[in-house]
């Protein structure tokens, strides 16, 4: 019989370095099983006092050929857990189990496919293609394994590496050099599927209607009848953290909405609408005259974001010393700001990084910290958004930078430019919408340039500004590419913004990956 604690079934993620090892947790926690990445080297008894049920080392930067390079502790092996390798995570077990690696001629980078040559629980009856056994994979690797540890058989191979997967089944160890989590090794998610709850035998306990009572759970026992605080966004995290909070104690909760004057067409007013009803104290903030006077002559984008950051506590603080009776400071920081805040080599996770918090408070205003959502990556949220009732097109909005249009205003920010890039952002999203391509791009927006261009409109010579469309796919918004947006939509696109909006003459279309490119532009 399952617990019904869904923190008692989990996997230990072992981070080696890799850019998609986040990726992994995110594709077990789909699955319906918990999972926390900790880094290669923390400390032992830590790992032991996690007590998961199964391990997965992952991929990583580094060449174990190489003296010093990074190790799973032995733990690992001898925990009487299965463990995944992948990758790097595949070399090292071998390495560390008595097998042999070394540099390859010939680098594997992109699609492969595995020929399976023997019986693995994790792949049989798998197969891509028609009367072979054979699997599609993704490869990123230079070194590979040229001898197996004993206890070990081949399972699969390329034609150029030999052990693409390894097994020993009475230690429950699976290795595979290629990446399971990404979406190019088409099966990998029942790859990691199997391993997860055949291997592990755990029983997919981790589902958003499981996550909401826990978390309501939790910050009842943790909250008690104090009162929380919350600085409301408007944004996904900071939504769902306060209906995960509302659920949990009501009328307890107070949320401060602070309207900077950079947000988006009309989304004060959609803020102020889907929350003042609620059974929550809200309070409405308008503070867009002291931001612009804040932001009066500064043209450096850091500048910027300093004096944004600087203006909204101040604001904020002036709001949380008219409550009282406030001890907690609720806060969506989510699975990855701890994960990218963690020293690395000292395995401390609880170090956030500042500009996801109302964080340098003044000193009278002590609170402790209440985050509802610090064990889950940005699409948990989502669906456990949806689950609360939160409208569709609000949870599945595309990412907004804290600063808001500030950073979208190259130079300086002044409110007409503002108003200009407002109405000029709405056309281009609304237009997205109507041909199905805001849910295929990962993120879109537009960017006002404070430079002219000559135009004409009608039979007089037009002088006007200038702004740039931006549209990038991606997986984890570390890399991405410019989506290829058909050629009528971004006519359609620049005919409105051009015809309707008095004050822009000429629209661009950004084409610049990332990298070299940042997805924002400043």
């Amino acid at each position: 019989m399952p617990s019904s604690n869904i923190h008692d079934e989990k996997l230990l993620i072992l981070d080696f370095g890799s850019q998609v090892t986040q990726l992994i947790a995110r594709r077990i926690r789909e699955i319906g099983v918990y999972c926390e990445i900790w880094p290669f080297d923390a400390d032992v008894e830590k790992l032991k006092a996690f007590n998961p049920q199964g391990i997965i080392l992952s991929g990583g930067p580094e060449s174990t050929t190489k003296e010093g390079s990074p190790r799973a502790p032995q733990w690992v092996f001898e925990s009487g857990l299965p463990v995944l390798g992948i990758c790097y995570g595949l070399q090292t077990m071998a390495m560390q189990l008595g097998g042999k690696v070394q540099g390859s001629d010939k680098r594997e980078y992109g699609h492969a496919t595995v020929k399976l040559l023997a019986s693995c629980p994790l792949f049989d009856g798998l197969s891509d293609h028609e009367g072979e056994k054979s699997l599609d994979v993704w490869m990123s690797h230079g070194d590979k394994v040229t001898k197996i540890p004993e206890g070990f058989v081949t399972v699969g191979s390329t034609e150029t590496c030999p052990y693409a997967i390894i097994y020993d089944a009475k230690r429950r160890f699976y290795g595979m050099q290629f990446h399971p989590e990404v979406t190019h090794t088409k099966q990998g998610g029942e790859f990691l599927k199997r391993f997860a709850l055949d291997i592990c035998k755990l029983h997919g306990l981790w589902s958003p209607k499981a996550i909401i009572e826990d978390a309501v759970k939790r910050i009842r026992e943790e909250v008690g009848d104090h009162k929380v605080l919350l600085g409301l966004s408007g944004g996904v995290d900071s939504s769902v953290t306060a209906l995960l909070l509302q659920k949990a104690i009501g009328r307890q909760l107070t949320c401060v909405f602070v309207d900077n004057g950079l947000l988006r067409l009309n989304e004060g007013k959609q803020v102020e609408a889907m929350f003042a009803g609620m059974d929550l104290n809200f309070v409405y903030a308008d503070a867009e005259d002291r931001f612009l006077d804040a932001l009066k002559g500064i043209s450096d984008p850091e500048a910027k974001r300093k004096a944004i950051g600087k203006t909204f506590i101040d604001v904020f603080a002036d709001e949380a010393r008219k409550l009282k009776g406030v001890d907690f400071l609720a806060q969506g920081t989510i699975y990855p700001d701890v994960i990218e805040s963690a020293a690395a080599k000292t395995g401390k996770a609880h170090v956030i990084k500042s500009h996801h918090n109302v964080g340098g408070l003044p000193a009278d205003l002590k609170f402790k910290l209440v985050e509802p959502l610090r064990e889950l990556f940005k699409d948990e949220v989502r669906r456990i958004g949806m689950e609360l009732g939160l409208p569709k097109e609000m949870v599945m909005r595309h990412p907004f930078p804290g600063p808001g249009l500030g950073v979208r205003v190259l130079g300086e920010v002044k409110k007409d430019y503002l108003e200009l890039l407002r109405r000029a952002d709405a056309i281009f999203m609304e237009e997205l919408r109507r041909d199905g391509w805001y849910e295929k791009v990962s993120q879109a927006f537009t960017v006002f340039l404070p430079v002219k261009a000559v135009g004409v409109m009608g039979d007089q010579r037009s002088y006007d500004y200038v702004v740039s469309l931006r549209a990038v796919v991606t997986v984890d918004f570390m890399t991405a590419r410019w989506a290829q947006l058909p050629y009528e939509l971004l006519g359609r696109v620049s005919n409105r913004i051009i015809n309707e909006i008095n004050g822009i003459s000429r629209v661009v279309y950004d084409i610049s990956g990332k990298p070299p490119a940042t997805i924002e532009w400043e």
